[in-house]
């Protein structure tokens, strides 16, 4: 089952929801308001991502930035459980699988032909 992972009022994350929507791909949102990501979760997307999953374009990342950047993995990790909004979004999964952070339209278009009923 897909997974699509982020803040309901995000800009991005509209634009995956109305994708997937529209091309009749069930999935299931989770919404970072609602849901604290595990810490195997977060290991998870790190993996995958090739680091914490940070968005630092955000205003929450841009807000913390100095603090953040001074702490212990481990103080980072909880940090951003406690901070969803700091998240890279959306992630889209496959049953645990990472299949994109972000959206990108080409990227979805490839990686989700197969989903499309």
């Amino acid at each position: 089952m897909i997974k699509l992972f982020g803040i309901s009022n995000c800009d991005t994350v509209k634009k995956a929801r109305v994708f997937l929507d529209n091309r009749k791909i069930q999935f299931e949102f989770v919404d970072f308001k609602k849901y604290r990501p595990s810490l195997d979760d977060l290991k998870r997307w790190s993996k995958s991502f090739g680091g914490l999953p940070v968005n630092t374009k955000g205003v929450t990342y841009k807000k913390y930035k100095e603090l953040f950047e001074k702490m212990s993995q481990s103080e980072q990790l909880a940090f951003i459980q406690e901070n969803t909004s700091m998240i890279k979004r959306p992630i889209l999964e496959d049953d645990g699988i990472v299949l994109s952070f972000g959206f990108d339209q080409d990227q979805y278009e490839k990686r989700l032909n197969k989903y499309e009923n």
